[in-house]
């Protein structure tokens, strides 16, 4: 009980902060979706796409969870402090590694078969979300040495902050309010874009990072050897469900307007199993720092039974009252009766989807990143999309047979990492760095 008590306090903000990612989209589903089905598809498509790429950046920004918490656990504040910067400059890297292939990739959309006024729409959504790229991914680098310090104050701050500012500019840029241009579906992106760097803002200041350093190319290895398996591996996850908003998209903008509405809603409630994967990670970290190896195993069975917990909540919720759930974000009753089946679907795989998500974080952790990119590309590609295209297309149960091979695949996932964790932790697990002294986490 006492391990359950410090992760889930650990855990808490963590998945509020994450929650506040989703709850940005929510609200840019809310607000865009009373514009129509095919504006509602438009920027379901974009978001899907824009994090498709956006999150192997995500993941390249995650190598550097385990170097802070091990960092930490073994009680080498001065490396986590250089840290901090390096993670700085990799954002500015990595953000100018994926800005070309985001700008590009809009224009494939009418020659997929995407009808032409869903992809102007979701085309200008990206544009304008580009500029967010570099705040999301500094934002990461420095969530991750506050989650690890356990200093957490500043990551609820910005959420609340980025939240508020959000619904405003939502509103006045997507229906043209005091004075300012009705951009449409699109304003949205803008909106996130600027909240994002009111985000990255509000921690730099709580991080007040002095003695500035330049770029290592050694510690630039380090957090990528770790972090690029990490942003394949979300690379993975995402592009699935983005694969399949593509063949929503081609069943008409009913079926991708329903999937938007489902996606949001299954977004938001895997935000609570990410922050218990996320403090399970710092605490497992912790634990391997000290050179802990049965308080690491013991933190992370911990996080999963955390992870269930919560997972069978919202799996209730989604089979219980599903109308009511999709009533909040749009008001068009065709769009309402086809996301019903598909918050069934939800619901079956929250759990799976939950174990899988607390798996990533333990494991990273631990700093074994290169297992979960591999149990995501077989359980995804060689299990997953091939059960959606199947049930979806060749036996014509359109948008409710795709989710329900995203459900084969991420049940497979969830499988793999538990049992990898279960191997893992039942022999020593060695730190990625060397430290000068050790001490007990906390």
């Amino acid at each position: 009980m006492t391990e359950l008590r410090k992760l889930l306090r650990l855990a808490a903000p963590i998945a509020f902060t994450q929650a506040g990612y989703a709850l940005m989209g929510l609200i840019d589903t809310a607000v865009v979706g009373r514009l129509g089905a095919a504006a509602l598809g438009a920027i379901g498509l974009a978001n899907g796409l824009f994090f498709g790429i956006a999150v192997i950046g995500l993941g390249c920004m995650m190598g550097l969870d385990p170097l802070f918490s091990q960092a930490l656990g073994a009680g080498d504040e001065k490396r986590a402090r250089e840290l901090i910067w390096q993670g700085l400059w990799l954002s500015g890297a990595v953000t100018l590694a994926l800005a070309l292939p985001i700008a590009a990739l809009p224009m494939i959309l009418e020659p997929s078969g995407i009808e032409a006024s869903v992809a102007r729409d979701a085309r200008l959504f990206m544009w304008l979300r580009l500029p967010g790229l570099w705040p999301m991914l500094a934002f990461a680098g420095l969530r991750a040495y506050l989650q690890s310090a356990h200093r957490l104050r500043a990551l609820v701050v910005a959420t609340v902050i980025a939240n508020l500012a959000n619904l405003g500019l939502d509103v006045l840029l997507v229906f043209g309010k005091l004075g300012f241009p009705a951009l449409g579906a699109p304003g949205s992106g803008l909106a996130t874009s600027i909240c994002s760097f009111l985000q990255v803002a509000v921690l730099w200041l709580a991080v007040r990072a002095r003695d500035p350093l330049g770029p290592r190319w050694q510690d630039f290895r380090k957090a990528l050897t770790v972090g690029i398996p990490v942003g394949l591996q979300m690379g993975a996850e995402v592009g699935v469900f983005a694969l399949v908003g593509l063949l929503a998209g081609r069943l008409g903008a009913r079926s991708m307007a329903a999937h938007q509405v489902a996606i949001s809603l299954a977004s938001f409630t895997f935000c609570f199993a990410v922050g218990i994967g996320q403090a399970g990670s710092v605490r497992v970290g912790w634990a391997v720092g000290a050179r802990d190896t049965p308080a690491a195993r013991r933190s992370g069975l911990t996080a999963f039974g955390g992870g269930v917990l919560i997972m069978s909540i919202s799996a209730l919720c989604f089979w219980l009252i599903p109308a009511p759930l999709a009533r909040m974000l749009t008001d068009q009753s065709d769009v309402i009766s086809l996301s019903i089946p598909l918050l069934a679907v939800c619901a079956v795989f929250q759990l799976s989807d939950g174990i899988q998500g607390v798996g990533a974080g333990v494991l990273r952790g631990a700093g074994d990143t290169r297992f979960p990119f591999l149990a995501n590309v077989v359980g995804h590609y060689v299990v997953g999309l091939p059960v959606a295209v199947i049930l979806g297309l060749w036996q014509g149960r359109g948008v409710i047979g795709l989710w329900w091979g995203l459900c084969a695949g991420l049940t497979a996932v969830a499988i793999a990492l538990l049992t990898r964790f279960l191997r893992l932790s039942a022999r020593e697990i060695i730190p990625l760095e060397a430290h000068p002294r050790v001490v007990s986490p906390e």
